[in-house]
């Protein structure tokens, strides 16, 4: 049977406006659903993928900080250095140890030249951005390993800083061992649109060591000759 709009006293069509009303929230329902999905898709990005994304981030930095430094390295300290060149002995006339004081125009110039280096090739080495797995997108970790890698963009921001370091250790009566190291602390951060992860990579090398023969003041025993030791936290 055919039904008829009703109509009101007014002369408005009742069945009319009920399907104009519906045709609004179905209309309203369809500007929702992808709002909806569009927010929710947001958060666990927010929460999952980009956990895994700085995973693999700070995983993929700290190998190449250890390539950059090592490299920095090997080019200052050549294979003429000697622990000489770094720390002069003073003896008095008897042959006893009156100084042991370092060689501060050496030392600087050394760490100065590292942490630019260094820098520099943590920087290059970050120009084409991280090779990150497909299946690290899906933000599951079991899943981070598995597809092809495509590259991701990201933005490290590194400071690079060197100091020297020493230890004396007694090796038998009247021998010191003296070992100098120089430290190379790294502070990185991992910037992306959602937040930002700071985290430091510290490299010691050893650059010299020798055997002291004679006494050693106990002033030196206790301290630093290069001062205060840095914080190798990381």
């Amino acid at each position: 049977m055919k039904r008829y709009a009703e109509w009101t006293p007014d002369g408005i069509k009742r069945g009319k406006g009920k399907s104009r009303r519906r045709g609004k929230k179905a209309l309203l329902l369809l500007l929702l659903v992808p709002l909806i999905v569009g927010v929710a898709l947001f958060f666990y990005f927010q929460r999952n993928v980009t956990r895994v994304l700085f995973s693999i981030s700070e995983a993929t930095m700290r190998a190449c900080t250890t390539v950059a430094v090592n490299d920095a390295v090997y080019y200052t300290l050549s294979d003429e250095l000697r622990y000489d060149d770094l720390v002069t002995i003073e003896r008095d006339a008897q042959g006893n140890i009156q100084a042991v004081a370092a060689n501060a125009l050496k030392i600087n110039k050394i760490a100065r030249d590292t942490a630019s280096i260094s820098q520099a090739n943590l920087k290059n080495l970050s120009l084409n951005g991280i090779p990150v797995p497909l299946g690290a997108l899906t933000g599951i970790e079991a899943f981070a390993g598995l597809g092809p890698k495509i590259q991701f963009r990201i933005i490290p921001v590194s400071s690079v800083s060197c100091a020297f370091s020493s230890t004396f250790e007694s090796v038998g009566i009247n021998h010191t061992k003296h070992s100098i190291y120089l430290n190379v602390i790294a502070d990185i951060s991992i910037v992306m649109p959602s937040k930002t992860q700071n985290f430091a990579v510290t490299t010691q090398i050893l650059v010299g060591e020798s055997v002291i023969i004679g006494a050693i003041p106990d002033t030196y025993l206790q301290s630093d000759i290069f001062g205060d030791k840095p914080d190798l936290t990381p």
